[in-house]
This record gives structure tokens, C-alpha cells and sequence, in this order.
């Protein structure tokens, strides 16, 4: 049975849906079965992160209307994804979407939920189909403060096992005290930690080139250990 994680975010721009695309492809590296969804309704860019826009047919609204079966809204590849739907719809209820959910869990090892950004109908959505959650945040004042709140808006979602990204972490900025260092984003969320992904301006690329950052790009390395810890590996935290 696959573990179910919400990646959700205070605020959009901080890195959520690059991050779901990248600890994806690097779980599927490891031989995991991986099944990528995005969940933001009418806003979706995690096929264009993921390289597979054109092939996209169907979509989890799809599913849930009746227009085709689960399977066929899969599309396959080293990381299997759901797309998001154009437009909303009543019938888009948090338990028709957890069933959706339910229905492939056992064919996978992770399913990583792209939540759209803030703490709204859509993030509350997202949330029913997952059991854990990873906040992504910058570590500037304003993004924080918004990833604490969405933190506070997981658990009354009964969200118990929440785990906090730093994205787009820049050492140097930090020392000039332009940035929050680590513990200031730990302390101000109240969230602990999962994992730092320095910045990577080669990432900003991928959605353009299609291409990865390359192995040994600060990105991959960082979504390497993420992915070793969600594993359950004692992985040293590593802050460029």
C-alpha cells in the first residue's frame, strides 16, 4: 500500500510542484513505483515539470464524473501522473477524490499529492486524499510565516505526520542576513525537518528543456537525501 503525501505550501512561487517532480523522479530512481497527482484545478503544471503535457487525455475530474476509469487517466512512464482537472465542479468532493485515491494506492509505493498553494477549498481537497504531508517554504519572513499557517491548517485536517522543505536556500544570503537560517524556519513553522534543496537555478529550466539538472546538480543531490530519508535513512543534513 503506497504512502499518500500532500505537498502543500503557505504561499505559490516557493518551489512546491518542482519539488514534487523532483523527489518523484528520484524515488523512481531508487525502483520505487511512483504516482504523481496534481490537485491545483484549472493551474496545473506538473505534467509540463514532468514532460508528459502532450500525452495528457484524461484527468482525475474525469475519474470522478464518470468519463473514464482510474487506469486510463494514468498515464505511464518512470513516474506514472494524474493531471489535474481544468475547471472545478461540485461533484470534486474530498471523498470522491479519496477514494480516486484509494483505488490505485496498492499499485505503488509513494503517491505524491501537488496541493495548489495556500490553505483554501483546494488544499483541503488535496488533503483528504493523503495521510502525510511535507510543507515547501523559502526562508524569507513572509513565506514562513504562511508555511506555518498552512502547517496549522494541516493538523486540524488531522494531519498528524508533517514534515517541513526548505527551498531555495542561499548560505551566503543567509550570512548577510538577507535569509532565515535553518533553525529561524524550524522555529517559526514549528515543523520539523525533512530536508534543505539549495538554490539551483538549472532547475528553473526543467518545465523549458525537459532536461534534469544532471546528477551531481546541487537539486539532485539534495532530493537524493530527502528521498533516503523518507526511506528511512540517517542521513547527515547538508545546508549549502
Amino acid at each position: 500500500m503506497a504512502e499518500k503525501i500532500l505537498v502543500a505550501s503557505g504561499k505559490g512561487g516557493v518551489g512546491k510542484s518542482t519539488f514534487t517532480a523532483g523527489i518523484s523522479k528520484e524515488l523512481s530512481l531508487r525502483g520505487k513505483k511512483v504516482l504523481a497527482i496534481d490537485c491545483d484545478i484549472g493551474l496545473r503544471s506538473l505534467d509540463l515539470l514532468l514532460g508528459c503535457s502532450a500525452d495528457v487525455v484524461f484527468d482525475w475530474g474525469d475519474v470522478i464524473l464518470g468519463r473514464c476509469t482510474v487506469n486510463q487517466a494514468i498515464l505511464t512512464g518512470d513516474v506514472d501522473f494524474i493531471a489535474a482537472p481544468g475547471s472545478t465542479n461540485e461533484e470534486f468532493t474530498g471523498e470522491a477524490f479519496r477514494e480516486m485515491v484509494e483505488s490505485v494506492s496498492a499499485g505503488y509505493d509513494y503517491i505524491f499529492i501537488d496541493s495548489p498553494a495556500g490553505i483554501g477549498h483546494g488544499m483541503q481537497l488535496a488533503a483528504c486524499g493523503a495521510e502525510k504531508a511535507v510543507v515547501i517554504t523559502t526562508p524569507d519572513n513572509i513565506c514562513v510565516r504562511s508555511c506555518s499557517r498552512a502547517f496549522s491548517e494541516l493538523e486540524k485536517l488531522g494531519k498528524n505526520d508533517i514534515r517541513l522543505v526548505i527551498n531555495m536556500f542561499e548560505a551566503k544570503q543567509v550570512v548577510k542576513g538577507k535569509l532565515l537560517n535553518v533553525d529561524e524556519c524550524i522555529d517559526e513553522t514549528g515543523v520539523q525537518l525533512l530536508g534543505v534543496i539549495p538554490m539551483d537555478r538549472s532547475l528553473g529550466f526543467t518545465s523549458v528543456t525537459g532536461d534534469d539538472p544532471g546528477e551531481y546538480s546541487p537539486s539532485s543531490l539534495a532530493f537524493e537525501r530527502i528521498a533516503g530519508r523518507l526511506e528511512g535513512e540517517k542521513i547527515k543534513l547538508v545546508c549549502q
